[in-house]
């Protein structure tokens, strides 16, 4: 049978020239050569636009385009060749002679592996009923000691190194042995709980993820209503303008046609006028050239009269005057409705980029009680404390502690060789990063504290560390009788009910922090319009005031 072969040919021969990788649903065509009934069908449907289709390798042509049929013989031989052949990852058997064949497992006890033909043994003979199988392992002679030559069963904690038997009654003796089994099983409890971490660390990414989806959501949605019902309005305004501009062309049309019914009326007048006059002058001129003395004398008094009684309508008006009344009262209207919108437009711009983004944030809590609604349980990190401060309560209180020279000097030492400590101020950092909605409140108790929020890659040492002394933190500063709020070494004196406990809110996708004074009201301190660029921390400084607390308060 052609398949008892197989173990001498070649993969590459099983090839596609196209994907290369081993040949799917295998099909060859009328020059002899194979490819993927899927590679070769993909080629050819590119070439569409030709009647000549050609083969990729050696170009010959074909017309009309053969017909794809799949190989059963040459199908079977590559899926052959899968079952016997090496990849990357495959471990190969350690008893094949010539052409090897995948592992199906691997032996601790021979320190071999077999592929299924050799590995039967290990399954009907009794002899091999106490060997441990398990998946494939390549660097199972690892497990040999070097020295000794013998399988290494034990782990030496004190060097961290598996040995063998010989070793630990020589050059590991007295040292702390277990065997590999029980350090594996220690080891695999430590992973489970690593495990559970990464998983809850992947558990709060996700709920992060899905508050920032709903955040974008929510942004989209108000934006577009925002768009609509500012679109609505200006729509409005114009059907408004637009009907005063009917009404004004109506009103001056009006005038106009009343205007000129006038002075075609006085035009009229003024013709007839015109008419009476000349027949008059007409009458005088051949009153004139009479020489009969009784008719001229007898006629002259009654045309005397007719010319001196009639009066003449006045043309004087001055209809130009309403119509440039009306250019300058709309060109007034103009100005105004102008100065109006770019205002209102000013007030608009400075309540979306610097006093409140109410556009991006929509209902930002406003009571306590919306408030806790977005409580975070937050704990300190004692790797960032200052050698100063003593944590309590579960790492949620601080106390600044008063230390012995020398405690201090010790303290300090290996606080400098630390990475994450802060060596230039009593600070501390929360363990859990902000990112979303959080409210959190600290209760106080000392002469100066300061409750702020800051960037984990702050500094640690010198006078860069300090909250609100740089551009990587917000503080507020609490008094015993007042407040300030300082960020980029720039301190804002602040008024406010003075109060032991302070709440932060925060909202870091909208750049809102807020500090309230908490008592049997809330009471807004103060409150930051910015940009943040990463997650934040929650941080507390205590003076040098021994004794100072700092609480982070658990809400319900």
């Amino acid at each position: 049978h052609p398949l008892c072969h197989l173990r001498h040919l070649d993969s590459a021969k099983f090839c596609c020239s196209i994907c290369l990788d081993l040949l799917k649903d295998p099909v060859t065509i009328p020059c002899g050569h194979s490819y993927c009934m899927s590679c070769i069908k993909d080629c050819w449907d590119g070439e569409e636009h030709k009647e000549i289709h050609s083969c990729p390798q050696c170009r010959q042509t074909f017309t009309p385009r053969p017909v794809l049929v799949k190989s059963a013989m040459l199908a079977a031989l590559v899926q052959e060749v899968r079952k016997t052949g090496l990849g990357d990852g495959d471990v190969a058997c350690d008893v094949c002679t010539g052409r090897k064949r995948k592992a199906l497992k691997s032996c601790l006890v021979c320190l071999a592996s077999y592929c299924e033909q050799h590995l039967q043994p290990h399954h009907q003979s009794p002899a091999f009923e106490k060997h441990k199988l398990i998946s494939p392992f390549k660097q199972l002679q690892e497990n040999i000691c070097s020295r000794h030559n013998e399988v290494m069963k034990i782990f030496c904690r004190t060097d961290q190194q598996f040995i063998c038997y010989l070793c630990s009654m020589d050059e590991h003796k007295g040292h702390d042995t277990v065997s590999a089994a029980a350090e594996c099983t220690e080891k695999q409890s430590e992973l489970r709980v690593r495990r559970q971490k990464i998983q809850q660390r992947i558990q709060d990414r996700e709920k992060n993820v899905k508050v920032l989806r709903q955040e974008m959501q929510a942004i989209n949605r108000i934006a577009d209503e925002a768009v609509g019902s500012s679109k609505k309005v200006f729509t409005e305004l114009v059907c408004l303008i637009e009907k005063r501009k009917s009404d004004m062309k109506q009103q001056i049309r009006s005038e106009q046609k009343e205007e000129v019914r006038r002075i075609e009326e006085l035009q009229e007048k003024l013709r007839q006028e015109v008419v009476d006059l000349r027949r008059e002058d007409a009458e005088l001129e051949q009153l004139s050239h009479t020489e009969d003395h009784n008719h001229f004398l007898h006629s002259y008094p009654s045309l005397s009269r007719l010319s001196e009684s009639a009066e003449s309508p006045s043309a004087d008006i001055h209809p130009l005057r309403y119509f440039e009344d009306v250019t300058a009262a709309v060109s007034q209207l103009r100005d105004k409705l102008q100065d109006i919108l770019s205002e209102e437009w000013s007030k608009s711009s400075l309540t979306v980029t610097g006093v409140g983004d109410v556009l991006l944030t929509p209902g930002e809590p406003k009571t306590r009680a919306e408030l806790l609604q977005h409580s975070r349980q937050l704990t300190l990190d004692p790797n960032t404390a200052h050698v100063w401060l003593s944590l309590s309560e579960g790492n949620r209180k601080v106390t600044l502690e008063v230390l012995t020279l020398e405690e201090e000097r010790l303290g300090l030492s290996s606080s400098f060789f630390s990475t994450n400590k802060f060596f230039g101020a009593s600070q501390v950092l929360s363990r859990e990063g902000l990112t979303g909605r959080c409210y959190w409140e600290v209760e106080r108790k000392g002469r100066r504290i300061s409750i702020a929020v800051a960037y984990k890659n702050i500094s640690r040492t010198g006078s860069e560390c300090v909250f609100g002394c740089n551009d990587k933190s917000w503080a507020l500063d609490c008094f015993d009788d007042c407040y300030q709020f300082s960020h980029s070494n720039i301190a804002t004196p602040i008024s406010g009910p003075q109060s032991s406990r302070i709440g932060v809110y925060l909202d870091h996708s909208a750049g809102i922090l807020s500090f309230y004074s908490v008592s049997e009201t809330m009471t807004l301190l103060h409150r930051v319009q910015t940009t943040f660029t990463q997650p934040l921390y929650a941080g507390i400084w205590l003076w040098t005031h021994p004794g100072a607390t700092a609480e982070l308060c658990k809400l319900n």
